[in-house]
């Protein structure tokens, strides 16, 4: 099978984070775009959702992504990310980013038990 080159231009940062992923799959991005053009081929479908749909707010997005976190494989890694930094930012705005373990452990205690 003759190879040909093939050359896409992207932002230096996606590129920067798309090759650190790959890395992180044992691969280089040249053998992932290969498996995305391979699966497209063998599919004959973008193997993804692909949607115009309007951003959801950080809330909304925990809800719908509770199941990922729960499902946590290499796909959804990136969203869980996703979900960690709302629930950080949520944390910060709450003024409870510093809270320890035990500190959170006596909050959930005191609301289980109405103190």
């Amino acid at each position: 099978m003759t190879q040909v080159a093939f050359s896409v231009r992207m932002d230096s940062d996606l590129k920067k984070e798309f090759e650190e992923q790959c890395e992180n799959f044992g691969m280089s991005m040249a053998t992932a775009i290969n498996v995305f053009a391979r699966t497209v081929v063998r599919e004959k479908r973008i193997p993804f959702e692909v949607s115009s749909k309007p951003v959801l707010d950080n809330a909304t997005m925990m809800v719908a992504d509770k199941r990922a976190v729960y499902n946590a494989g290499v796909s959804n890694a990136s969203r869980m990310l996703k979900i960690m930094q709302a629930l950080s930012l949520e944390a910060e705005k709450a003024g409870v980013s510093d809270m320890s373990l035990d500190e959170i452990n006596a909050e959930i205690d005191a609301a289980r038990n109405g103190r």
